[in-house]
């Protein structure tokens, strides 16, 4: 009886497994794991509707993108998550749909300046979606300007996880967060993110050149992509060195998900599945959340 539960099990657990990663719930899951991140280090009181509005928006703007880019044949692709979002498209529209009418209550308790934010964020994440410009009769969004996909995607989540909740905290828990700080907390992020973006990219190679996106392991090469991966975590520990007065709790658990982050990076390749790509390495913005929470208790 138990041979025969066994893979019955197996399949339950791989479908809520693909539900979560696929839906991108766990990449929205991972938005609030860094905000908190962020509130953790300043040693703010959490905002609710800061942590509901970064889970929304990542959970639309993904779904939105992964929606925006159906192939031709998407339930013939080579990639699982593909194949999942679109054999499951009314249920993607409609998680989509409802996040969607959430984010509009929710900025009501924002102040302006956070608004201003969201706004600036909103326009440049859709230019990056969206084929807005035209060049020889050839439409093309932000994201196929060479080099500029990786900056994007970090700057968006630097500032989302980082500028967003020091503006709010500003704004109404009368939290003073000099420039200095602010400018060195989104600098360390947009690192991490950028550094942890990257083996996405490799791993999309030969897919990117086929779409002409120039990004930075098309235009560098998949073994200099990597150096350069491992470069920003070693600028990135290099930050927390010069500017970590006390080596305290919060040292080692950044420096320690930093470490993993390169290790992990170093053992993907194009023979890893997409489990690995987006629970893994995604789940390194989870884990550095946890590994802080765990060290300040020792």
């Amino acid at each position: 009886m138990a041979d025969r539960q066994s893979p019955s099990l197996s399949n339950t657990l791989r479908s809520i497994l693909d539900f979560i990663l696929f839906s991108n719930i766990f990449i929205a899951l991972c938005a609030v794991a860094q905000g908190l991140v962020t509130y953790h280090l300043l040693k703010v009181k959490p905002d609710q509707y800061v942590l509901a509005l970064l889970f929304c928006s990542t959970l639309a703007l993904y779904n939105f993108s992964m929606l925006l880019s159906k192939p031709k044949h998407p339930l013939k692709s080579s990639f699982k998550r593909v194949r999942w979002i679109f054999s499951h498209y009314r249920l993607t529209v409609t998680m989509t749909i409802i996040v969607v009418v959430a984010i509009m209550p929710l900025i009501l308790f924002l102040s302006m300046p956070s608004l201003v934010l969201l706004a600036f964020l909103g326009v440049v994440s859709i230019a990056y979606n969206l084929p807005l410009f035209t060049l020889n009769e050839h439409k093309f969004g932000l994201r196929n300007i060479p080099g500029l996909k990786l900056f994007l995607i970090a700057m968006i989540w630097s500032f989302s996880s980082v500028l967003l909740p020091i503006v709010e905290s500003s704004a109404n828990q009368a939290v003073h967060i000099s420039l200095a700080s602010t400018i060195l907390l989104v600098g360390k992020r947009f690192l991490f993110i950028a550094a942890i973006t990257i083996p996405f990219d490799i791993r999309d190679l030969f897919q990117d050149k086929s779409f002409n996106l120039k990004t930075i392991p098309v235009m560098l090469g998949e073994k200099k992509a990597y150096l350069f991966c491992q470069f920003l975590l070693l600028t990135n520990i290099g930050l927390l060195l010069l500017f970590t007065h006390h080596f305290n709790a919060d040292f080692w658990a950044l420096t320690l998900t930093t470490t993993l982050a390169g290790w992990l990076i170093l053992k993907s390749d194009f023979n890893k599945d997409e489990y690995y790509y987006f629970g893994y390495l995604d789940g390194t913005m989870i884990l550095q959340f946890v590994l802080l929470v765990l060290f300040s208790l020792i």
